[in-house]
This record gives C-alpha cells, structure tokens and sequence, in this order.
C-alpha cells in the first residue's frame, strides 16, 4: 500500500461551511472506501495549512480519482504527496550509488 500525504486549504466556499468540515471529513472517508482508498487521519491545522489527510491505497489513479472528486466539490484546494515509510525508504536508499 502506498501512504499519501495531502495538504488542504480551505476555500472560500470551505470556510463560509466551516461548521460543517466534520461532518465532510466522515462523508469522504466513506467516499475513500468507494474509490479503495484508505483514509488513516484527517488532522485539522493551525497556520500554512488547514487540513493535512493521511491515506494509502494500492491504486495510484484511485487515488488521483478521489483527490479530485474532493477538489471538484468546492471546500478545498490540496496537494498531495506521495510518503514512505522506514522500511520503504531502506529499499529506496539501497539503490543509491
């Protein structure tokens, strides 16, 4: 499984419904279930960020899909980023010359 690191902002439209992220943050983990992502924390920031998600998924265009059907909806602008765990970054650094 590939681990995801997204970094949201929320939009204008985000904030004017801030009182309902909570409630969008249980409907996309649902949503990530469809797509077959993983949804391992959602975290809600203080200062550059507003929301950091943590997933994983063995579907690269799944989730792709989902970060898009997320940012289709209005309440936010990400970027993700795709993490490694200790034991991947072994395999990684064993490759280096």
């Amino acid at each position: 499984m590939a681990t995801y690191v997204t970094l949201y902002h929320f939009t204008e439209q985000g904030v004017r419904d801030i009182k309902d992220t909570v409630t969008r943050a249980e409907a996309a983990k649902r949503a990530a279930k469809g797509f077959g992502v993983t949804i391992k924390e959602i975290l809600w920031t203080q200062g550059q960020c507003d929301l950091v998600v943590i997933s994983e998924s063995s579907d690269e265009t799944a989730a792709n899909a989902l970060l898009l059907t997320t940012l289709k909806l209005g309440n936010v602008r990400g970027a993700t980023m795709r993490a490694f765990t200790a034991s991947e970054m072994k395999g990684i650094l064993s490759k280096v010359a």
